[in-house]
C-alpha cells in the first residue's frame, strides 16, 4: 500500500473522533509545552525586575505579529496542500510547499529589517522608563534578527500537519520548547560560569529553541513526509498558487496583526494608570495560553481534516468534525474559566508579584476569563472559515473581537478612572464576536457544505 493510500485511509476514512484525537492530541500537547515555556520565560524574567516583565509585555505585539506572519503563510499552505492532496493533485501540493518557502523568506527579511532599524522608535513611544525601554529593545531585536528558526519551524510543522503527521510536529515543538526552558535560567541568571544576561538571555534562549525546532522539522519533512516533495523547481512563485495561499493566509496574518494592535492599544490605555497594570496584562496573556494554545492545536487539526474532506467531497465528515471540535473546545475553555475564577492568586504568585500587582491581576483574571466559553465556539467554528477558503470571515470576527468593540469599550471604561473596569471590555467584545461568528458560519454552511450533501 502506497503512502498516498495510507493518507487517504487516515484523512478520508478513519473515524472522525479517532482522527481528531490522533491529530489534535499531539498538537495540543506540543502547544501546551509551548505555553509552558512562555510562562517559564516570564517567571525567570520577573526575578530580574517588574520593569523587565513590563518590557516583555510591550514586546509582545511585535512577537505576536512575527509569529502571525509565519502562521498565516503556514495556514495558507496547509489549507491548499491538504485540499490538493484530497483532490489527488500532487503537482499543486508540491508547488504549494515550494511557494510557501519563498513567501516565508520574504516575511523573515521584513522582520530582520525591523529588528535592525525599527525597535528603538517602537519602544520610545510606549514608555519613559529607561529600564523598560532598553530591555524591550534588546529582547525584540534578538527575536527579530534571528527569526529564521521561527519561520522555518512553523512552515515545516504545517507541512507535516497537512499530511496528518502531527506526532512529528509534537516532537519538534516540544524539544524546542524544552531547550528554551532549560536555557532560560542558565542565560538569564548566569549559571555554570556564564554571564548573567537578564532579558537578553531570555531572547537568546528563545531563538536557540526555535533554531533547533527548525532544523529538526526540515529533517522530518525530508525523511518522513513523502506526500510533499520539496524541490527547487517548485520555488518560483506562481500567481495562482500564491493567490490561493494568501487568500487564506492574509486573513490569518491580519488577525494576528489585529491582535498586535489590540495589545498595543490596551497597553497604552493601561499605561495611563500604572506600568504594573501593563505587566499584569502581559502575565495574563502568558497564563491564558495554557488553554488557548491547546485550543489552537485542536483548530489546526480541524482545518486539515475539513480541507481534505472538502476536497474529497465528504460532507458528513466535515460536519462531524465541527461538532466534535466545538465540544472539545468548550470543555477546554470551561476548564480555563474555572481555574482563573478559583485560583488567580496561585497563578499570579508565580511571577514574584507586588501587592499592587496581585490586587490588579486578581480582578483581571476573573473578569476576562468569562469570555473563554464564547471564544471556544468562535475559534472552533472559525476553523471552517480557513479550511474552506473563506478566511475573510475570520478577519471580520477578529476585527469585532479585538478592535471594533474591544478597544473603544476599554477606552470608555478607562475614563471612569478605575483600571479594574477596563477588563470588562473583554467579555463584552466576545459576546459581539460570538454573534458575528454564528452569522458567518450560517452563511458558509449554506454556500459550501450544504451543496455537498445535495450532490451526494
Amino acid at each position: 500500500m502506497t503512502a498516498a493510500t495510507l493518507q487517504e485511509n487516515k484523512m478520508g476514512i478513519m473515524p472522525v473522533g479517532k482522527l481528531i484525537a490522533n491529530m489534535a492530541l499531539p498538537m495540543a500537547i506540543s502547544m501546551l509545552v509551548q505555553a509552558l515555556y512562555n510562562v517559564v520565560d516570564s517567571i525567570y524574567v520577573s526575578q530580574v525586575s517588574e520593569s523587565a516583565v513590563t518590557a516583555l509585555s510591550l514586546a509582545f505585539p511585535i512577537q505576536n505579529l512575527l509569529i502571525g506572519f509565519a502562521v498565516g503563510i503556514g495556514v495558507g499552505v496547509n489549507s491548499l496542500l491538504s485540499k490538493s492532496l484530497g483532490e489527488k493533485n500532487q503537482e499543486a501540493a508540491n508547488r504549494a510547499a515550494g511557494n510557501g518557502i519563498v513567501l516565508m523568506a520574504i516575511a523573515m527579511v521584513l522582520f530582520v529589517l525591523f529588528g535592525l532599524f525599527g525597535v528603538r522608535p517602537y519602544f520610545a513611544i510606549q514608555s519613559d522608563n529607561p529600564e523598560t525601554v532598553e530591555g524591550g529593545i534588546v529582547y525584540t531585536s534578538i527575536c527579530c534578527v534571528f527569526s529564521v528558526g521561527c519561520f522555518a519551524s512553523i512552515l515545516g510543522e504545517r507541512l507535516l500537519q497537512s499530511t496528518g503527521r502531527t506526532v512529528h510536529t509534537m516532537i519538534t515543538q516540544s524539544i524546542g520548547a524544552i531547550i528554551n526552558i532549560i536555557l532560560d535560567p542558565i542565560l538569564i541568571h548566569g549559571w555554570f560560569g556564564l554571564p548573567a544576561m537578564g532579558i537578553a538571555g531570555a531572547a537568546i534562549a528563545t531563538v536557540i529553541g526555535q533554531w533547533v525546532s527548525g532544523i529538526m522539522v526540515i529533517i522530518f519533512n525530508l525523511k518522513f513526509n513523502p506526500e510533499v516533495q520539496l524541490h527547487k523547481k517548485y520555488l518560483p512563485l506562481e500567481g495562482k498558487t500564491v493567490a490561493a495561499i494568501l487568500t487564506v493566509g492574509i486573513p490569518s496574518i491580519v488577525m494576528n496583526g489585529i491582535g498586535s494592535v489590540m495589545n498595543f492599544g490596551i497597553n497604552q490605555i493601561l499605561q495611563g494608570f500604572a506600568e504594573t497594570a501593563t505587566g499584569v496584562f502581559g502575565v495574563y496573556f502568558k497564563l491564558q495560553s495554557f488553554f488557548f494554545m491547546p485550543l489552537f492545536g485542536l483548530n489546526n487539526a480541524t482545518i486539515s481534516i475539513i480541507a481534505y474532506n472538502y476536497g474529497a467531497r465528504k460532507p458528513q465528515r466535515i460536519t462531524k468534525t465541527l461538532k466534535i471540535s466545538c465540544t472539545a473546545a468548550l470543555c477546554i475553555m470551561t476548564a480555563g474559566l474555572l481555574v482563573f475564577q478559583f485560583f488567580p492568586d496561585v497563578l499570579l504568585g508565580l511571577f514574584n508579584p507586588s501587592q499592587a500587582f496581585l490586587e490588579i491581576g486578581r480582578v483581571a483574571l476573573r473578569t476576562i476569563s468569562w469570555s473563554f466559553p464564547i471564544a471556544a465556539i468562535c475559534i472552533a467554528l472559525g476553523a471552517s472559515f480557513q479550511a474552506l477558503g473563506n478566511g475573510i470571515y475570520s478577519t471580520i470576527v477578529s476585527l469585532c473581537r479585538q478592535l471594533v468593540v474591544l478597544l473603544p469599550v476599554a477606552y470608555l471604561l478607562s475614563l471612569t478612572g478605575e483600571v479594574q473596569r477596563v477588563w470588562l471590555a473583554f467579555p463584552i467584545a466576545e459576546v459581539v464576536s460570538g454573534t458575528v461568528t454564528f452569522i458567518c458560519f450560517t452563511r458558509i454552511y449554506r454556500q459550501k457544505i450544504k451543496p455537498l450533501f445535495e450532490q451526494a
